[in-house]
């Protein structure tokens, strides 16, 4: 085997400034000449924000890897309000997938996104059912615990899972280990000692738990190894706490949450090497009975989702990564303002080049302001001021048409935008408000509004003139419709029928189909004008001013970071990685504007001291 000498030399590398860093340099080491500091490439250990998940919840269960996993059932906050909604998380936000059999919290998990299993939990009579999750829908797993429980833990796969300590009325805190192998649950070696509401981690053959609590007595920082064959003790953790969470291997494990004395959440997060536990960085939320990447085989990466602190529940999702990279979390922040605050806004373009127009303060306005990626300048005002327009297209060709006025109310004017000045052009067939818009300046559609009634018409624009299609949508909406996408790769979602509407449609250049619901039904929100039929950003909106983000992935809906404030009838516009919103209504209008930036990550080089 080649030496470290061998394969890097006897010297420090000198560098005039630093390289360009990659993750495979973790462990080099090089002097900058131009600083004259010592530099290596350190993995670091550190929890990150990401989307909320669509239920708050706690004393549920998690499992999966931090980029497929699950999370569900558990308490929605009051006692007796228990979700049965399983969530499925992709790395980037949360969607909702098929409902568990039955309304249960401090119930445990384990598995895969595609292959899961839960068991025993509260009703709030303790139960010993088990069911298996297949990536859509969960069934009787055939064979149920020997005995009720609730509280234990779970570690391993579908097939092959250990469910091991726990709670039961009689007789109380309960020492038996059970082996799910695939069909039943059988009796195997019972741990040292009764315990409860602890952190798991491991597979069927190699795993541990830590902390919880034994009897009615203290809260404990003991570890207990199994080998598939028996418990064993292992060292301590730091800190004694119960309600925690974990996941990884009996070699590589974490925990983390939890509380010392019951009632105090912890944010308390500790890395197992197989040799001893060492504290590392703490959540941004303490908390206890959330759900955790239960499958991970390693402690290097995974996910706590929800749980609680005293009365509070959470529907926050934090990651966790230990690599050489530095992660900034995908995340809103406010950028500048725009120069005329108003309400009932559209919007079109990028980041670094858009546009918002129209909207009204105390009467319909005709502004339009431009964006550069920093700041906002007035540009030339549209012909006719309204509101509730549609718009789509890019900075230097962009269409506005449809809206309100005073006199008469519904607009049909269409303007076309070079980047400067805006130019009147033929008027739709039907004159709307509160529609919905996508395309391109010389292929737009209009779809959606109201006329005063609710209309579901569509229409297609050449680039001179709107030409009505047979097919309307298949559920007429106004109140703001969402749209995204090209003329012939359209999405409509949202919007007022009233009431309220989450349904979504994929628009095809014929016809409109019906696609997955949004996971919260609102209207008066921002769609997202230069996205596409599969990369979809809404933002804000009603009922209230709320602060849900959701992306459209062509099939389904997820959840993304919230807004820092809640906001309805603002303008936006954004591609797939990043979005703008700006103006809107609270309870005044706003000229106030939010920036959402994608995660990102960067290899940081570390100083070293020369001692």
């Amino acid at each position: 085997m080649a030496t470290y000498e061998e394969i890097y030399g006897k010297r420090v590398k000198e560098f005039d400034s630093d390289p360009t860093l990659e993750s495979s340099y973790e462990g080099q080491v090089w002097y900058d000449k131009s600083t004259g500091v010592l530099k290596s490439v350190v993995a670091v250990a550190a929890w990150s924000s990401s989307a909320n998940t669509t239920v708050t919840r706690g004393s549920g269960y998690g499992f999966g890897t931090l980029t497929a996993g699950v999370t569900g059932t558990g308490e929605a906050g009051p006692p007796g309000l228990v979700p049965t909604t399983t969530e499925e998380y992709n790395g980037n936000g949360w969607s909702n997938s098929g409902n568990y059999p039955t309304q249960v919290f401090l119930s445990n998990g384990c598995g895969t996104q595609t292959a899961g299993i839960a068991a025993g939990g509260r009703t709030p009579s303790i139960i010993n059912t088990a069911n298996v999750y297949d990536g859509s829908s969960w069934t009787a797993a055939g064979g149920n615990l020997n005995e009720t429980k609730s509280d234990g833990g779970m570690f391993g796969i579908q097939t092959s899972a250990i469910y091991c300590g726990g709670d039961n009325p009689s007789p109380g805190y309960i020492d038996s280990t059970e082996l799910y192998d695939g069909s039943s649950f059988s009796e195997v070696n019972n741990l040292p000692v009764a315990k409860r509401q602890f952190g798991t981690a491991g597979t069927s053959t190699a795993g541990l738990i830590s902390g919880g609590r034994i009897g009615p007595g203290p809260t404990v920082a003991t570890t207990e190894d199994w080998d598939g064959t028996n418990w064993t003790t292992g060292p301590n953790i730091n800190t004694a706490r119960r309600y925690l969470q974990g996941w990884g291997s009996s070699t590589s494990a974490l925990i983390c949450g939890g509380s010392p004395d019951g009632s105090t959440a912890s944010a308390l997060t500790e890395m197992y090497d197989g040799t001893s536990w060492s504290e590392t960085g703490d959540l941004a939320t303490a908390r206890h009975f959330g759900g955790t990447s239960q499958n991970q085989g390693s402690n290097t990466s995974g996910w706590m989702a929800n749980g609680n602190a005293g009365p509070t529940f959470y529907a926050s999702t934090e990651e966790w990564n230990f690599s050489t990279n530095t992660i900034t979390a995908a995340a809103f922040a406010a950028g500048n303002n725009i120069n005329n605050a108003r309400r009932y806004i559209r919007g079109f373009g990028i980041k670094s080049a858009g546009v918002i127009c129209g909207g009204y303060t105390s009467s319909p306005s005709d502004k339009t302001e431009e964006f550069n990626g920093t700041t906002y300048s007035n540009s030339s005002t549209l012909g006719t001021g309204r509101y509730s327009l549609a718009a789509c297209g890019i900075e230097s060709a962009g269409l506005a048409f449809g809206g309100l006025n005073t006199t008469p109310s519904k607009r049909g004017e269409t303007e076309e935008y070079d980047g400067s000045s805006w130019s009147e052009e033929t008027d739709l067939n039907t004159a709307r408000g509160e529609l919905g818009g996508a395309g391109t300046q010389t292929a737009g559609l209009a779809f959606g509004g109201s006329l005063p009634s609710v209309t579901g018409a569509t229409e297609e624009y050449d680039g001179s003139s709107w030409t009505t299609s047979p097919n309307s949508l298949n559920t007429a909406r106004k109140g703001e419709v969402g749209g995204a996408g090209t003329q012939t790769a359209a999405v409509a979602f949202g919007g007022s029928i009233p009431p309220n509407t989450g349904a979504t449609e994929e628009y095809d250049g014929s016809s409109w189909t019906a696609s997955n619901a949004m996971l919260t039904a609102r209207s008066q929100m921002s769609p997202t004008q230069n996205g596409t039929q599969s990369a979809v950003f809404v933002m804000g909106g009603s009922p209230g001013t709320n602060t849900f983000v959701e992306n459209y992935d062509g099939t389904s809906w997820s959840t993304r970071p919230s807004l820092a404030n809640g906001r309805r009838l603002a303008g936006g516009f954004a591609t797939t990685s990043d979005a703008v919103l700006a103006g809107g209504y609270t309870s005044t209008n706003l000229n106030t504007t939010e920036e959402f930036t994608a995660e990102t990550t960067s290899v940081i080089a570390n100083t070293l001291t020369t001692s």
